[in-house]
């Protein structure tokens, strides 16, 4: 079976920026995987490549044996750090616009998170909280039948109640058979959820482990470890 997501060589430059450096990566389905590291080690760059907004600069990425492209966009459901939904627009709005593109949008299952979370869906997003419209946006991407999840820094900059609310939606909205790779530095918070993590470093990939190897051979948690690697 070929493994969801696989780098070989996989580097990219910005200008004289060498943003990721010859790594290779084989990541499998069904998993949950934390891609870990300090802010400007390149965990952004490497989503942005499997999602197909960026082309690698030598080597290669490849979603279920492909390049990113039309043939991995139903595969892929990408999570951005930055919000790019409009203020203006309601959430119903947004249901039905990404009903519309994506075939593979469960609108039912969006409208069922929404409730669950207690979000009216009537209500324009320019009257809800940052948290609040974290949550939608994970919603919407976490609303879509796919492969892959790519979710960039989902619980940055929300607060502790916010966070749990959305490592609860992700867990509780996914297909067991699908990966998802979560970009994130507040390890703490996410630690009891992953499968296995990805450390990245300067462009660079200094470990690639499941979370019960960190546990059983190291006898220490993937905080405690990440800690030490990345200390100033």
């Amino acid at each position: 079976m070929a493994a969801i997501l696989e780098c070989r060589g996989l580097t990219k430059r910005y200008s004289y920026l060498e943003a990721l450096s010859q790594v290779d990566l084989r990541i499998e389905r069904g998993k949950i995987v934390g891609l870990l590291g300090p802010n400007g080690s390149g965990k952004t760059t490497l989503i942005k490549l499997a999602s197909g907004l960026l082309v690698p600069t030598a080597g290669e990425i490849l979603i279920d044996g492909k390049k990113p492209g039309p043939s991995t966009k139903l595969q892929v459901s990408y999570l951005p750090e930055r919000t790019y939904l409009n203020n203006w627009m309601r959430v119903c709005d947004l249901i039905s616009f990404f009903g519309d593109f994506y075939s593979n949008f469960d609108k039912a299952k969006a409208y069922e998170m929404l409730q669950r979370l207690g979000i009216n869906s009537r209500d324009r997003l320019k009257t809800m909280s940052k948290g609040t419209k974290e949550k939608v946006q994970l919603i919407l991407v976490m609303s879509r039948n796919a492969d892959l999840y790519l979710l960039d820094e989902p619980i940055g900059g929300v607060d502790p109640a916010a966070r749990d609310y959305i490592l609860n939606t992700i867990l509780t909205n996914y297909n067991s058979s699908s990966t998802i790779i979560l970009s994130t530095h507040l390890i703490a918070d996410i630690e009891q959820i992953l499968d296995d993590v990805i450390f990245i470093q300067q462009g660079n990939v200094v470990l690639s482990s499941s979370v019960d190897e960190i546990r059983e051979g190291q006898g220490k948690s993937v905080d405690t470890l990440f800690r030490e690697v990345f200390k100033c």
